[in-house]
């Protein structure tokens, strides 16, 4: 073994070893294919989420033969190597994935970013092993045309910031000596397959290759062998790069100290909903704040503004970034809100034209339409980064990113000179025909996907429910309750379904993925507040509110009803919602995005009956209120109603108690031993007697109703309430 090979007993200093030979030792050549790549792809300073790609060579059984074959087993296209299953690998013949280079030697016009080129991707299903229907990804021919039995492709950030440096060959020759050569940047694909399979025949010593301006690939014979390896040479590009480190002139040094995190957090609250609305133009963002020390260190820095539009290098970056952040040119010792806000505006206006340019100046005659103009980063001095994405996971996965695109710039500047791509080598990355058939070939987005709701009520019955509706359609949620531990609960399940988002582990940035959870009290203007800031902060702003949540105080036995029981009812029913949409007013303005308001009254609000007198009036007065918030709220905002009969499913309403209390005044027979459902589905099933549809009114009932007056499908609705109550003739209008 050569000095950059790692041993069993090496300790490595700046990435996680976690190879276990006894768990290895259980598993099929391609299980250990698999393990190898969760081993790399757990940690953050080996490769980037979604990025780098793993092989082996193995032989297999074919199908139809019977005979051993030699089967290249490779990362297929999109996945994280930290989650990857070995359905998520692409298995193609090796003989046959060989003999493309014949059929791409007799294409009469070919060389880097050809029709020729790309077309060979196309061929790669012709070579598929035992009919898997993954597909191959462009990396293919770079692990397929290197003669070891495993590779490994990463993008860890020790070695890209070697790739990126001016002098990248020569500090890889410091570093590693002859066992590890130098390829120039080249679009990945065919060509760059074939130019490293010219290099190993050159140099059949190597052990690996430094990707200008992109990563590192090495392999070796032993799969773990190839796995050591790879640590080992980014342990000592990391090392290397420990010992070149300026300290506090890590970036020119600090030219503004960080704002305290009480400010921070108070301007971020006021910033994010209008900034929000000013990139999400053409389409909906959802936002992570990093305002981590690593972060800081950058963004306050004399040459954060230098490095910032020099842009990213590694292709895996920009893809996310965009070719470079906006940087604002804030002071936060001496400028406040309204200035930043106006830099801001000026900053945006310039980097869209600045996009518009770029790709006038860099687009073919066969490029795809240009994107989105508006940044996905924004760098703002003593306060960190804002990254920007079609949802949390996105944008989380966005600023960790930037958070490598930062740390290669850090040691392409301890080394020697950091250098981005090319800008016409990363619009041709950018805009690439296959990346946009990729896109192409995506699922369409959700109804309610790029929004953010606030459902109030959403420990329990029909907020609950209608927290699992709008979550299906994409929405990102936040559960709020006065019951924290129910709200928990809610986002908790939420979480376990649509998963917590792709990984920024040990990165400093947000980690609340597809719902959050929140205490809040709406006869308390400042727990609203609280609430909001929450949600502002997690996810850049708001979209849609609805408040399920409500309360029913039943009278003495003698049918009075105290003066603090009016009190009680009026406070949540009444004035609580009128306090949800009211502190929401500011927050929808300043995004200046069209949004909605769904307030849950009841059909009782119509119905005059004994029993009930404050509820019942307090939900006529709220039936009122939709229509006054309409106005009040409108053009930007519509505010509905959805007033549901008698629902005795899942409702906080209905302790067990109650139901007995109302199985015995109805004279419904019923056991005292019987379960809670039990004896809710009875009572339920005597209300729904009284309907013309002759079932029980659910939380799915109501939820339905809510989506539909959430989603665009009644963009033109306003000041409405929809009765969801089965047909009960007693509250027909008249």
């Amino acid at each position: 073994m050569g000095d950059t090979q790692a041993t069993e007993s090496k300790a490595y200093k700046h990435v996680n070893h976690l190879w276990d030979d006894a768990t290895a030792a259980k598993l099929s050549p391609a299980e250990r294919l698999v393990y190898r790549s969760n081993c790399l792809g757990a940690d953050q300073r080996i490769t980037n989420t979604g990025g780098g790609n793993t092989s082996s060579k193995i032989d297999e059984t074919d199908p139809l033969s019977g005979e051993s074959v030699e089967v290249l087993w490779v990362k297929g296209s999109g996945g994280d190597l930290r989650t990857s299953k070995l359905e998520n690998f692409a298995s193609l013949h090796q003989d046959k994935l060989l003999s493309l280079r014949g059929v791409y030697a007799d294409q009469p016009e070919r060389g880097p970013k050809t029709p020729a080129e790309d077309g060979m991707v196309g061929l790669f299903p012709h070579c598929t092993f035992n009919l898997n229907p993954r597909a191959s990804s462009i990396d293919t021919p770079l692990h397929g045309f290197l003669p070891a039995k495993h590779v490994d492709h990463m993008h860890p950030n020790s070695v890209i910031a070697v790739a990126a440096s001016r002098r990248s060959k020569e500090l890889g020759q410091e570093i590693f000596g002859d066992e590890i050569g130098w390829v120039p940047w080249l679009r990945p694909g065919f060509e760059l397959g074939l130019m490293m399979q010219r290099e190993v025949e050159a140099n059949p010593a190597l052990k690996g290759l430094i990707m200008s301006q992109h990563g590192l690939i090495n392999w070796a014979e032993d799969d773990r062998e190839c796995y050591d390896l790879t640590l080992s040479l980014i342990d000592k590009a990391a090392e290397f790069i420990e010992s070149k480190d300026k300290g506090a002139d890590t970036f020119g040094g600090a030219k503004f100290q960080p704002l305290g995190d009480e400010q921070r957090d108070t301007l971020l609250v006021d910033l994010l909903p209008w900034l929000r609305g000013q990139v999400s133009q053409q389409k909906r963002f959802i936002g992570t704040v990093q305002t981590d020390e690593t972060i800081l260190r950058f963004v306050n820095s004399h040459d954060a503004p230098r490095l910032a539009e020099l842009g990213t290098s590694c292709p895996d970056h920009f893809l996310r970034t965009k070719i470079k952040p906006l940087y604002v040119d804030w002071n936060p010792q001496s400028e406040d809100l309204a200035s930043l806000k106006e830099k801001i505006a000026a900053g945006l206006e310039k980097y869209r034209a600045d996009y518009a340019e770029y790709y006038e100046a860099c687009k073919h005659d066969n490029s795809p339409a240009m994107r989105d103009p508006n940044p996905t980063v924004i760098l703002v001095p003593g306060v960190g980064m804002i990254a920007w994405g079609k949802n949390k996971s996105e944008s989380r996965v966005t600023a960790e990113f930037y958070n490598c695109a930062v740390e290669v710039m850090r040691g392409a500047e301890a080394m020697d000179e950091y250098i981005a791509l090319p800008r016409q080598e990363a619009f041709d990355i950018e805009y690439w025909l296959l990346e946009e058939a990729k896109l192409k070939r995506m699922p369409p987005e959700k109804e309610l996907a790029r929004k953010v709701v606030v459902v109030v009520g959403a420990g329990s019955g029909i907020g609950k429910e209608t927290a699992h509706r709008l979550a299906k359609e994409g929405a990102h949620i936040v559960c709020a309750d006065m019951n924290a531990d129910a709200a928990q609960a809610t986002a908790d399940e939420l979480t376990g379904i649509y998963g917590q988002g792709i990984g920024v582990a040990g990165t400093g940035v947000s980690g609340c993925g597809p719902a959050i959870a929140g205490d809040v009290n709406i006869t308390c203007r400042e727990s609203i507040q609280g609430l909001l800031k929450k949600t502002v902060l997690a996810y850049g702003g708001v979209d849609h509110v609805v408040v399920t949540a409500g309360v029913f105080i039943p009278p003495s036995r003698d049918g009075k009803v105290t003066d603090q029981q009016w009190q009680t009812t009026f406070d949540v029913n009444v004035r609580g919602l009128y306090n949800v949409g009211d502190e929401c007013r500011e927050l929808f303005a300043e995004q200046g995005l069209r949004g909605s308001v769904v307030l849950t009254t009841s059909v009782n609000a119509v119905v005059s009956k004994k029993g009930s007198v404050a509820y019942d009036t307090s939900k006529a007065a709220a039936n009122h209120l939709v229509r006054e918030l309409a106005v009040e709220l409108a053009p930007l905002v519509r505010v509905n109603g959805v007033a549901p009969a008698t629902v005795v499913e899942g409702s906080t309403m209905f302790p067990r108690d109650r139901v007995i209390a109302s199985l015995t005044k109805y004279d419904i027979p019923f056991e005292e031993s019987g379960s809670d459902d039990e004896l809710r589905s009875k009572l339920a099933n005597f209300y729904a007697q009284r309907t013309l549809t002759k079932a029980p009114i659910t939380p799915a009932d109501q939820a339905e109703a809510i989506a539909f007056l959430v989603s665009d499908k009644s963009s033109k609705t306003t000041g409405q309430v929809i009765s969801v109550d089965g047909g009960l003739i007693d509250a027909f209008l008249r």
